[in-house]
C-alpha cells in the first residue's frame, strides 16, 4: 500500500470512513467487524469514525466500539494504525446538531478515549462547526485537549479557506487534517485542498464516491469516469479515488464502506497511475 503523510505520520494512501457500518442502515456486527479486518488486510492504515456516527435510538458511540472491538480482534499488528475520530456533531434520536464549545468537546473527547480504549487519540477532528460559538474558542478548545494530552494530533471537518487559516493559527503544528466533503459530485472544496497544499495539511475527502447512495450510480452519473474506467478494465469508483490521489499529494481519500469487498476494492486504487490526458478528462 503507498502511503502519504498525516502531520508526523504515514498513513496508507486510501483510508476506511466507518460510518456506514452502524448508521440506521448497517451490516450486523460481524460483518462490520469483518469489513474492518478486510481494510486493514488490504494495508488500510487509517480508519475515519466519530461519535456521532450511530443509529437513531443507540446514542454516541457505537461506530468508536465497533472500530476498537474490531482493532482488538484482529489477529496482527494494529499499532500502526491511526484512529481519526470527530467530536462537535451531536445525535439526539432523529435530530442532528451541533455543540463546539470547549466545555463540550473535553466530555466528547474523554468519552471518545474510553471507548476506543486508548489514553490518547491519534487524530482528533473537530466535527463542524457551530455557528453559536465563535470559531476560535472552538479551536481554543481543541487545543486545550491537545496540551492536556489527551490528542495526538487535531483536525478539523467542513472547515472552509479562512477557518483553516484560523485554526492553524489557533493551533499551530497540533493541527495535521482537514476533512471536508469532495468528489466528481461536490466540487467546491477544491480552493480547500490548495490551502492545504499551502500550509501542509492533509485532505481528507468524505464521500469521495459521491455519497452512499450515489456511489454505485458513478459510472452512470460521470460518463468520463466510466469510459476511462472500460478502458482500464477496472470499476468507475476506482478511477475516481485514483483521480483524487492525483489531484495532490496532501490527498487521503476515505471511502465508506459496509462490506468487505468495497474496502478491498478502494484500496486497489492505489495501484492506478492516469496519464496526463486521462487527468484533463476526468478534470
Amino acid at each position: 500500500m503507498q502511503t502519504r503523510r498525516i502531520g508526523d505520520h504515514d498513513v496508507s494512501a486510501i483510508g476506511l470512513g466507518a460510518m456506514p457500518l452502524t448508521m440506521d442502515q448497517r451490516p450486523t456486527e460481524e460483518d462490520a467487524i469483518a469489513t474492518v479486518h478486510a481494510a486493514l488486510d488490504a494495508g488500510v492504515t487509517l480508519i475515519d469514525t466519530a461519535d456521532a456516527y450511530t443509529w437513531a435510538e443507540r446514542g454516541p458511540g457505537a461506530n468508536e466500539e465497533v472500530v476498537a472491538t474490531a482493532l482488538a480482534s484482529y489477529g496482527g499488528s494494529t499499532d500502526h494504525v491511526l484512529v481519526a475520530t470527530k467530536g462537535g456533531h451531536t445525535r439526539d434520536g432523529a435530530d442532528w446538531g451541533l455543540d463546539g464549545r470547549p466545555e463540550y468537546l473535553r466530555r466528547a473527547c474523554e468519552a471518545s478515549l474510553r471507548r476506543l480504549g486508548v489514553e490518547a487519540i491519534g487524530l482528533y477532528q473537530h466535527h463542524r462547526p457551530d455557528p453559536d460559538v465563535p470559531y476560535e474558542e472552538t479551536m481554543g478548545g481543541l487545543k486545550d485537549l491537545y496540551d492536556a494530552g489527551l490528542i495526538q494530533r487535531a483536525g478539523i471537518s467542513n472547515a472552509d479557506p479562512d477557518q483553516i487559516r484560523l485554526a492553524q493559527k489557533v493551533l499551530g503544528d497540533a493541527l495535521v487534517s482537514v476533512q471536508n466533503q469532495f468528489s466528481p459530485r461536490f466540487r467546491s472544496s477544491e480552493p480547500e485542498i490548495g490551502v492545504c497544499e499551502d500550509l501542509g495539511l492533509a485532505f481528507l475527502p468524505w464521500s469521495p464516491l459521491g455519497g452512499i447512495a450515489k456511489a454505485k450510480d458513478l459510472g452512470s452519473s460521470y460518463a468520463v469516469f466510466n469510459e476511462v474506467a472500460d478502458e482500464r478494465g477496472v470499476s468507475p469508483q476506482q478511477i475516481c479515488l485514483a483521480w483524487e490521489l492525483a489531484l495532490s499529494p496532501c490527498v487521503v481519500p476515505i471511502p465508506g464502506a459496509s462490506r468487505p469487498a468495497s474496502i478491498q476494492s478502494s484500496a486497489a486504487a492505489v495501484d492506478i497511475t492516469l496519464s496526463d490526458d486521462e487527468m484533463d478528462r476526468l478534470s
